[in-house]
């Protein structure tokens, strides 16, 4: 009986520390795993959110970019991360909804390994050239890509990346060609349109508005299903080709275990700041438009577009390792 009443006691004594932890959180800084490199689509929105989000919290969130294998590395190192509301994890499209495709052994599971805490953004692609091209609007794009096919390069972040797979949805929707060429990393993709060594990409908007604000790029349209005030007059890509969408998202996980009161307490600052109207304009400049989910939603969410993206990747011709 002493030993059971003994376990009891222990049992809530536990109980009892981890509310208490709970209810001071934060007491210190936190770190944000980023996936992906710096200058990034998800690393120029997730340091945007995480200013606000720290401001929320009353303390400093910290990023820590561990880029590599198209995000994979950066989201083992977070699904490892101690479970106690210290490590949160910036995840986006590629490494949650591309990467199961592609590797029979990914080191984590996007669906059953994290805590889900929300979604904040929704990034639409652009398709970009080279203000020198001969090519001014989505119907010149069209023609010029079909008369001259595998004579232009295509750009990506590299292969399967969201760059990758949101061009060939587009070659394959537009029935077209281009050669497909990968870069390590978006802004290396980028910067080879801007110094003419590429044709053309499509990319995370993040990662080249400020690019296209400077005049050193050309935005033909974007992947949004029709047109909207975040990207002014540009068209929407489906005005050219009927039913082509393909847009990412990003958002906010935690390693498994983390207490549930902590990961109401981000939550609900998620959710505060997300709706503040300073984080919407600087996301808008960033051509993201703020989308929040709460955490049961951001899990289905990701797990219809883990579904949805199969068809891509066969397009792609890309097969699991």
């Amino acid at each position: 009986m002493s030993r059971i009443v003994a376990a009891a006691v222990a049992a809530l004594t536990i109980l009892s520390s981890a509310a208490t932890g709970a209810q001071s959180y934060p007491t210190k800084p936190i770190r944000l795993m980023m996936p992906n490199a710096p200058g990034s689509a998800n690393d120029t929105l997730g340091r945007i959110v995480a200013a606000h989000l720290g401001e929320a919290l009353g303390q400093q969130i910290v990023i820590d970019n561990r880029a590599g294998a198209g995000g994979i590395v950066g989201m083992e190192i977070g699904k490892n991360g101690n479970p106690d509301g210290y490590t949160l994890v910036a995840a986006s499209t590629a490494a949650m909804s591309i990467a199961p495709h592609l590797y029979k052994k990914l080191p984590y599971d996007p669906i059953k390994d994290y805590e889900y805490i929300g979604m904040f953004a929704v990034t639409p692609n652009l398709l970009l050239v080279n203000p020198q091209q001969p090519v001014k609007n989505l119907k010149e794009w069209l023609e010029w890509t079909r008369t001259r096919g595998n004579q232009l390069n295509m750009a990506s972040a590299g292969v399967a990346s969201q760059s990758h797979l949101t061009g060939v949805a587009l070659i394959v929707a537009a029935g077209v060609q281009s050669t497909h060429v990968p870069y390590k990393g978006g802004g290396a993709s980028v910067a080879s349109v801007v110094s003419g060594e590429s044709h053309w990409t499509i990319t995370p908007a993040p990662a080249a508005m400020s690019i296209v604000a400077s005049g050193r790029l050309r935005a033909l349209g974007h992947s949004l299903p029709e047109r909207t005030p975040l990207l002014k007059d540009l068209p929407s890509i489906s005005e050219i080709v009927p039913g082509f969408k393909y847009s990412g998202w990003n958002g906010l996980l935690a390693p498994k275990g983390t207490p549930k009161p902590i990961l109401r307490t981000v939550g609900a600052a998620l959710q505060k700041v997300g709706n503040s109207p300073e984080l919407r304009k600087q996301l808008a400049q960033q051509g993201a438009e703020v989308v929040l989910t709460e955490a049961e939603q951001f899990r289905k969410h990701v797990a219809d577009e883990i579904r949805n993206v199969a068809a891509v990747v066969k397009a792609a011709g890309l097969k699991s390792e």
